[in-house]
């Protein structure tokens, strides 16, 4: 019975997390990719993460930004399976310069950008466990997650 308990909140969780299957499916390649209009999130690598990793996502369209002064408040967050938060990376250059910012509220326009993890619990400061986890994308209300393997 413990078990049917434990799978039915994992289900929960993930279900939370996963609005709808092809929102979390898409990658940077693929343009569009089911992510919603100005959002994509790409596959972190390496992955498994052993050590750190980065995080690849494009607010809006870069090529073709209509409004390149636009401002969309972004946040990144990576939980574990059992939805408690582990870390916020941070912001990796882009079109801005707030690099090295925690990526929580930054306001960002229309680029491409690349967040740092390293593998490390941000209230602990200590390595993760290996496990799955998932990072989750927000921009403006619009949320994106994926998952990620931390093998140590």
């Amino acid at each position: 019975m413990k078990h049917l308990w434990r799978a039915l909140f994992f289900v929960l969780v993930l279900g939370a997390f996963m609005p709808s299957r092809s929102t979390a499916q898409g990658t940077l390649s693929q343009p569009g990719g089911g992510q919603g209009a100005g959002l994509q999130l790409g596959q972190n690598f390496p992955n498994p993460v052993s050590q750190d990793t980065r995080i690849p996502f494009v607010i809006g369209d870069p090529q073709g930004c209509t409004d390149s002064g636009r401002l969309h408040r972004v946040s990144l967050r990576i939980y574990n399976l059992l939805a408690q938060l582990v870390a916020v990376p941070l912001l990796q250059g882009g079109g801005n310069d707030a690099g090295g910012e925690p990526l929580d509220g930054v306001q960002l326009t229309c680029s491409q950008y690349l967040a740092y993890w390293d593998g490390k619990n941000s209230q602990s400061g200590e390595d993760v466990a290996s496990g799955i986890y998932l990072y989750r994308l927000e921009m403006d209300g619009k949320v994106v997650v994926k998952k990620m393997i931390v093998r140590k």
